[in-house]
């Protein structure tokens, strides 16, 4: 029965049937202690704001006036707290996506926004922290060979709406990605150049292909940095690689020791075959000078010689004789001469007189040779002196 229809036997409006099963028996002054009557509660508190809000009024002023400015009241700063719920921020690194009732509206730059709550929906995305995600794993190279390789992966949201709802889930999308460029990758390269010399091209291979697929998916997210971490064999045949490793490494290292050596030996053997052609090129210019000075000297005295033959040959044999004993500590005595022998220091004399000749013979003998026009008594002095000095000799 509803709570105000009125009883039908008791004349006490109803409340022996209260549905709670309060009745008024054994209440104090016979009032109801079951559940206030919602008009009741509704009436009283529109009579207090009324009575607050409204001025003084009689006991007998109807209540609906006072009601109806308590709900404006009520309604008004239900509003201006609806409104200052509206303000937020967007930091300095973020961008904010806005729905409006659930569809993409526009995107909001940093500082203090407003939206109408329950209506719009803001979403902040960091566009500027640098994330990570690390991809590894057991991978086939191109010669059918396992290995274990490990990367990581630097990245940082570029499209926020993008990467919001262009795709489920960018990371993990992004993951998936990274494992398929890699194994690609590995896919194609040999076991050797995984594990030496191959991982700086490995790792722009696979930041190429991961480039391409987040582009054709639209993922929202720039590829920073792809990092190779590390790459090596399981560790059932580690031991045997290890060895292949070591020898590698002990044939680059001889390699260098020889290049190390060729470096060194080089420079002096072309420094050395550099100094021996100069030096033949300078007796080359030497003898050939020579030759042709004493070409030279032969034609000046060819017309002498032809002019005076005898005399010609004796100078010559003199001064040829001359050099001949200049270079020796012998002293030669002519055994007609008489006279007493006078003993002087002539190996003191003979050296001094050697280095006087070592500076003469610097200069040819022949350049000194002027003939004069041949005399009778010139040539009977010669001719005397010649056998004077050949019989000496």
């Amino acid at each position: 029965m509803a709570w105000n229809e009125p009883g039908n036997n008791n004349g006490n409006n109803g409340r022996d049937n209260d549905p709670w099963g309060n009745n008024n028996r054994g209440n104090k002054g016979g009032r109801d202690q079951g559940p206030p009557d919602l008009d009741e509660v509704f009436n009283k508190l529109s009579q207090k704001l009324g009575g607050k809000f409204g001025g003084k009024g009689g006991k007998g002023m109807p209540t609906g006036g006072g009601g109806a400015l308590g709900f404006g009241v009520v309604a008004v700063i239900a509003i201006a707290i609806w409104a200052f719920s509206g303000f937020y921020t967007i930091g300095e690194a973020e961008r904010g996506v806005v729905l409006r009732l659930g569809k993409y509206d526009r995107m909001v730059d940093p500082g203090l926004n407003w939206r109408p709550r329950f209506i719009d929906e803001v979403t902040a995305v960091n566009v500027q922290a640098i994330r990570s995600l690390r991809s590894s794993g057991l991978m086939l190279t191109k010669d059918e060979n396992v290995v274990e390789v490990a990367m990581d992966v630097q990245y940082r949201v570029a499209e926020p709406y993008e990467y919001l709802f262009r795709v489920t889930n960018a990371d993990d999308s992004l993951r998936q990605a990274t494992d398929s460029a890699l194994r690609a990758v590995i896919g194609d390269s040999l076991m050797d150049s995984i594990l030496t010399s191959g991982r700086l091209s490995i790792r722009q291979s696979t930041q190429m292909t991961l480039e391409e697929t987040v582009a054709s998916y639209d993922m929202g997210i720039e590829v920073v940095a792809v990092n190779f971490e590390d790459a090596r064999p399981p560790e059932e045949v580690k031991a045997a690689f290890d060895d292949a490793t070591a020898s590698r490494e002990d044939a680059q290292r001889f390699k260098r020791e020889a290049e190390a050596y060729q470096n060194d030996i080089l420079p002096k053997a072309k420094g050395r075959a550099e100094r021996l052609l100069k030096e033949a090129q300078g007796y080359s210019e030497r003898v050939t000078n020579g030759a042709l000075g004493e070409v030279a000297q032969f034609e000046k005295l060819l017309p002498e010689y032809q002019a005076s033959p005898e005399v010609t040959r004796s100078r010559l044999y003199l001064d040829t004789m001359e050099k001949v004993y200049s270079n020796t500590s012998k002293v030669l005595i002519d055994s007609e001469s008489s006279g007493n022998l006078l003993y002087l220091p002539i190996d003191k004399l003979t050296g001094g007189q050697n280095d006087k000749n070592r500076s003469m013979q610097e200069t040819s003998t022949y350049d000194q040779i002027e003939l004069e026009p041949q005399s009778n008594n010139q040539s009977n002095d010669s001719t005397s002196r010649s056998t004077s000095r050949q019989g000496r000799y």
